[in-house]
């Protein structure tokens, strides 16, 4: 069923970007920043103590494995981990380097999955509107709906692959507190990347700022 949570958070994610391709859409960047404060939320109050606790003295240093790993995807991607795409084609050709980018961080956010229900549902928030955001760039970018299904359902497989990965291999499940201090560092530049950039000029808006407070709170709780 989490894999199948995680494959449907892309398709409504496509669905919704379906029905706002003509319109603006903008409460986007509310549910952007919404799914930044609750990612990093979850894993603050789930995966970081945890990590601490099981990793031993060195952890921290694959936690900024994780973040520069990110840094370097970005690069690749130009942001789209986070919630903008600036690649700018002529061409119509398969977007290699953006797949390979976002698939290897889709991976990755997978592994901690397994026993973390809170990190689950912050992956969940986290996926819908990165769909929509990328969704938006094809059909802005006039890429045709087979290139944009194609790539969406690649990388709607790739957080699932992660997650049966971890839960199938035992190399994986002996260096867990490692492999998941690199998702952490992922998460962590990929949520506060969004929460900076929700606020032009450093001004939040009243809306967003509930956003934000009310990811926090529900990320406590759950």
């Amino acid at each position: 069923m989490e894999y199948i949570a995680l494959i449907l958070a892309v398709a409504i994610g496509y669905g919704v970007a379906r029905v706002f391709q003509k319109r603006e859409f903008v409460q986007l960047p509310i549910i952007l920043a919404f799914s930044g404060a609750f990612l990093l939320s979850t894993t603050l109050f789930e995966l970081l103590p945890e990590v601490f606790e099981n990793g031993g003295e060195h952890i921290g240093v694959f936690i900024m494995a994780g973040i520069l790993l990110q840094i370097v995807l970005d690069f690749f991607s130009k942001g789209a981990e986070h919630g903008h795409v600036h690649i700018h084609t002529e061409q119509k050709a398969f977007p290699l380097a953006l797949f390979i980018s976002l698939s290897v961080h889709a991976l990755i956010e997978g592994f901690p999955i397994t026993g973390h229900d809170t990190i689950f549902y912050g992956i969940i928030v986290h996926k819908i509107p990165i769909a929509i955001i990328l969704a938006l760039f094809f059909q802005k970018a006039n890429f045709s709906n087979t290139t944009t299904l194609v790539f969406l359902t690649l990388f709607a497989i790739m957080t699932p692959l992660g997650s049966f990965l971890m839960a199938e291999l035992p190399l994986l499940q002996s260096y867990a507190a490692q492999v998941n201090a690199i998702a952490i560092g992922i998460f962590l530049h990929v949520s506060t990347t969004i929460l900076f950039e929700s606020s032009k000029n450093h001004n939040f808006n009243l809306s967003k700022m509930t956003a934000v407070f009310l990811a926090v709170v529900l990320a406590y709780f759950l």
